[in-house]
């Protein structure tokens, strides 16, 4: 885990969720995840908007080429996911269900991420034409 990742996540836990570090503010959540190939735990910090009880997360990695490692987690273990939120009382951690957008589903949800920031449009120009897989996680009842 990167120094950054490591004070973003002691500064969500020691703030109820609530992260100033790149002005994430509330839109944050803890990704747990199993690593793809070895299965070893992961977190990672997420910018995630919250919509209709479940977060939607996208994969742009800041607009790089590459796809993130936490999405081939995702993929490659999706029954195996938990995410720390913010909540009224402080963080609550659900164990969730994993649904990546499909193309019917992922205009829409896009909309969402550029209406929050246009800093997702600018992340288009340095992506080389990669389309940023966006994942809805909602809570096991």
């Amino acid at each position: 885990m990167t120094d950054f990742n490591s004070t973003i996540i002691n500064e969500f836990r020691a703030n109820n969720g609530h992260v100033e570090t790149a002005g994430f503010g509330k839109n944050l959540v803890l990704l747990h995840t199993l690593g793809a190939k070895s299965g070893e735990p992961r977190i990672s910090p997420l910018f995630g908007l919250a919509d209709g009880g479940s977060w939607l997360v996208i994969g742009s990695f800041a607009g790089s080429p590459t796809t993130p490692a936490w999405v081939h987690n995702l993929r490659a273990h999706p029954d195996a996911v938990a995410v720390e939120a913010p909540a009224p009382e402080g963080i609550e951690r659900h164990e969730t269900q994993v649904i990546e957008m499909t193309d019917a589903d992922w205009d829409a949800a896009w909309a969402k991420f550029t209406a929050f920031t246009d800093q997702f449009i600018k992340y288009t120009e340095t992506a080389q034409g990669r389309k940023f897989p966006i994942f809805r996680l909602t809570p096991r009842s």
